[in-house]
């Protein structure tokens, strides 16, 4: 990557009482250099601010040119947050994955939706999954040089003509070759398969995970955990892709297997190594595995105990915030996809316990994306108008933000919470947490 092609770093809000307050840095102000050095992106921006003494070049919102002179505490935060991760733009997915989300989706919507990234940094920053199949020669070397790990990545399969098959890229067929580099350099990896019926279950599944584990070993393991996943398939995606849904009766059969896998690793190893993620037991409507299980959520990005670390979160804040009684008789209707509707009815029931609180769950699944169980973040706003358009939805929805991009108030259709709220003719409420829920309700209770 030429140092022409890195853009200044957009600054988008300066944290109140920083350094880079105290200075005078403002959002639309942007970061050129910093000792002397153009930074590629956040990663390089936190190295090279760990040092006592920066000199930054910046420019503001106007395109005036600043040279500002800075000591400070050594790994000691300026205070900004920027625009983008990566100042130099992203790295492209060159793989064909069949079960891709993104060639799952129909023509016409915002571009973002449409991205295909294979790029290490989001790997390593926020834990976004990456095949290894997109990285030169010089990509590698900086993660050994950086020491950037662990990373998060897709591995589907260790046999290398199932990964070809898989991800239609003669690379993918060198995966285990990099598992030993990562081994190596003492670097480590969270590994994750998407099981697609028919191509890389059965045996190929026992392959891959016991291929997987076998470089669980050590003081630093280089794989640490792999998570086992139901590929998600929806109306939009190319009928020639030779992928079938994940059964019932097919989902019971994974779950055995991994079970027993699960068995002989943990005896062998000390730790489950391989997990479930929540929707297979969702689908195959069987109890979900009790807290302990899940040991210290290693895969929780990929779904494995969310719905138990939710219902364990719900409990004890509950617990603690929960009144007996609210000032004023409210009802909310709670938006959720249907996959989790079993799983969340106690905790409607504790909620409906309070005096003058009525919660009613509405599990929906996503006509939209044509799916009959739907986990709560593929909810789209078409799902939501619907779904509630004839019910009596009470004083307000109760919407998971995890139905929206981060920072945007727009479902994955590109309908707008206001769009949906105006077509409903009702309030909608966005919730990221328990604790948010219960506070909603009990400020709602006084107005």
């Amino acid at each position: 990557m030429s140092e022409t092609s890195i853009r200044p770093a957009l600054i988008t809000r300066v944290i109140p009482d920083s350094i880079a307050f105290e200075i005078g840095f403002e959002a639309g102000d942007a970061i050129v250099a910093i000792n002397g050095s153009k930074p590629r992106d956040l990663i390089d921006y936190q190295y090279l601010c760990a040092d006592e003494f920066l000199e930054i070049e910046a420019i503001d919102a106007k395109g005036k040119h600043h040279a500002i002179e800075i000591e400070k505490d050594y790994d000691e935060d300026l205070g900004l947050e920027f625009a983008t991760a990566l100042f130099d733009g992203l790295i492209q997915c060159n793989n064909r994955c069949p079960f891709c989300f993104i060639d799952q989706q129909p023509p016409g919507k915002r571009s973002s939706l449409y991205l295909k990234d294979d790029d290490y940094r989001l790997s390593f920053l926020y834990g976004s999954y990456l095949t290894l199949t997109n990285l030169s020669q010089k990509e590698w070397q900086r993660i050994e040089r950086m020491r950037l790990s662990p990373l998060f990545v897709s591995v589907h399969a260790t046999e290398p003509d199932v990964r070809i098959r898989l991800l239609k890229n003669d690379r993918a067929g060198k995966i285990k070759e990099q598992f030993q580099w990562f081994e190596a350099r003492n670097l480590q990896i969270h590994a994750q398969v998407v099981v697609c019926p028919g191509i890389n279950d059965g045996i190929h599944l026992e392959r891959t995970l016991l291929d997987l584990a076998s470089f669980h070993k050590g003081d630093i393991p280089a794989v640490i955990s792999a998570a086992v996943v139901p590929v998600g398939l929806t109306r939009f995606r190319p009928q020639e892709d030779e992928l079938i849904p994940v059964s019932k009766d097919r989902a019971k059969e994974v779950i055995f297997q991994v079970q027993k896998l699960q068995a002989k690793f943990s005896k062998e190893l000390g730790t489950n190594f391989a997990w479930l993620a929540d929707e297979w037991f969702l689908i195959a409507r069987e109890d979900l595995p009790p807290e302990s299980h899940y040991e210290d959520y290693p895969q929780i990005g990929n779904g494995v105990g969310s719905i138990r670390q939710f219902i364990k979160q719900f409990q004890a804040t509950a617990s603690q915030m929960l009144p007996e009684a609210i000032k004023r008789p409210k009802k909310f209707t709670w938006v959720v996809g249907n996959a989790v509707e079993k799983a969340f009815e106690p905790l409607v029931k504790q909620l409906n316990q309070v005096e003058n609180l009525e919660i009613e769950l509405a599990p929906l699944n996503s006509n939209y994306w044509g799916q009959e169980i739907t986990v709560t973040g593929l909810l789209t706003g078409e799902d939501l108008i619907a779904g509630l358009q004839s019910k009596d939805l009470g004083d307000g929805i109760l919407l998971p933000s995890v139905m929206l991009k981060h920072d945007e108030s727009k479902f994955l259709d590109d309908r707008t919470v206001l769009e949906v709220a105006s077509k409903l003719k009702i309030k909608i409420f966005l919730i990221s947490g328990v604790a948010e829920l219960i506070e909603l309700v009990i400020a709602q209770s006084e107005n």
